[in-house]
């Protein structure tokens, strides 16, 4: 089932190349936001606007309140969900956000490994000691050597928690990722969004002045006044932390207003990088017209290979 996917950092313009999109064709927009899906996290996590879903459906928003647990693989049941009901009549899903794990487990799901055991680990240690690393590799090639070839002759690190995972459940690293593999029902087209980073730099600092104008102070306040403190991990997130420290009276707003927009930055920095280990059908350094969009959407509806889209220069 195709859909289109908008992805990029912060602050890169594809929520307004979505809209752009979704006016020239009946579409509706599935938020692909760490953030966005909690309640009362509006101005901070620049969550669609009131208008902006009336002139647009949107789906994986508000999905719970900040003292819920939610995880990847829970929105990627609520996306999947939306793509196939958004496509069954006759829509077309537009998948748009920044978070790239979420993206990650959508499109090719998610292996979550067991967690460490220490006993296991310093028995590999020893073990590595006594008879040297190869004893420990020989016994990896053993009963895994899908994963002995990938790793390095001398990575003791690897080679224990290769061997780690297969202790414990029996099965081998690449037998639980192919298990957790997303079906291969979705056939995204996915457009990036890669401005350069001087250009990021400048539309961050907008953006965070913007939400301050717009409340986002009072916005971090209400939130606490409901008990969500710093304990809660929402409010741990870019802004939401800064601006908890002002109400705190351990900073100033000017201080907090440079702080949110250094690590917006950082994190858009770490936002590039991951997306371009994703497959890409088009990748511009600004939000192309919705026409060029429409034209890739119609040149992967007819099997052929898009046109080499241009490179976003540092």
């Amino acid at each position: 089932m195709r859909f289109l996917a908008l992805l990029g950092p912060t602050a890169s313009g594809k929520s307004a190349l979505a809209l752009a999109v979704a006016e020239r064709t009946p579409a509706e927009i599935v938020a692909c936001d760490s953030q966005q899906v909690y309640v009362g996290m509006d101005i901070g996590t620049a969550k669609p606007t009131a208008d902006e879903r009336r002139r647009v459906p949107h789906h994986g928003l508000d999905l719970c309140p900040p003292g819920e647990t939610f995880h990847a693989a829970r929105w990627a049941a609520v996306a999947r969900a939306a793509i196939h009901d958004i496509a069954a009549r006759g829509r077309l899903p537009i998948v748009v956000g920044g978070t790239g794990l979420y993206y990650r487990a959508l499109t090719a799901g998610l292996f979550e490994a067991p967690a460490p055991d220490p006993a296991l680990r310093d028995r590999h240690r020893a073990l590595a000691e006594a008879d040297g690393i190869e004893a420990l590799r020989a016994r990896l090639v053993a009963v895994d050597p899908e994963s002995a070839a990938a790793i390095g002759a001398r990575d003791l690190v690897r080679i224990s928690r290769a061997l780690e995972v297969y202790e414990q459940t029996g099965q081998t690293i690449g037998a639980l990722r192919r298990q957790a593999a997303a079906p291969r029902d979705l056939d995204p087209v996915a457009v990036l969004l890669d401005p350069p980073l001087d250009v990021l730099r400048a539309r961050i600092a907008a953006r965070v002045q913007a939400m301050l104008a717009a409340g986002f102070l009072d916005e971090v306040r209400g939130l606490r006044q409901a008990g969500y403190g710093t304990g809660s991990r929402p409010m741990q997130a870019l802004g939401y932390q800064q601006l908890a420290a002002v109400l705190d009276g351990t900073t100033t707003a000017d201080a907090a207003a440079a702080e949110i927009a250094r690590v917006t930055l950082a994190y858009a920095r770490r936002q590039r990088t991951w997306f371009k280990k994703e497959r890409i059908a088009a990748r511009f350094p600004e939000p192309p017209p919705a026409d060029v969009v429409m034209r890739l959407l119609a040149t992967a509806a007819a099997g052929q290979a898009p046109a080499r889209e241009p490179e976003a220069r540092e």
